[in-house]
């Protein structure tokens, strides 16, 4: 089934990239939409387990969902590691140019 995740901190096109090569073995019709805010990361998804790893692996790259409480401390530190994912997403694309 689709399934569709607001999560924070996606802001370009760099940010989405980095989330689809991460994501993409494992869900290989990973969207990224750039139209809303906060952004939506849709996949098929079968199972918790594969609904846990997304969400896990988004928060990662510094992309929690929207219904986890990262203040303070954590937040910020998810902050930062979402602009590393985002640079590493926009050199990604610059190879691939």
């Amino acid at each position: 089934m689709k399934k569709s995740f607001e999560v924070y901190n996606i802001k370009c096109g760099g940010c989405a990239g980095t989330v689809k090569s991460k994501l993409k073995d494992k869900f290989p019709d990973i969207e990224v939409s750039l139209e809303s805010d906060p952004r939506i990361v849709s996949a098929t998804i079968q199972t918790d387990e594969e609904e846990v790893y997304l969400l896990q692996t988004l928060k990662s790259l510094g992309y929690p969902s929207i219904h986890e409480d990262v203040s303070g401390l954590e937040g910020a530190l998810l902050k930062g590691k979402s602009f590393v994912s985002c640079a590493i997403g926009k050199m990604s694309s610059e190879k691939e140019s």
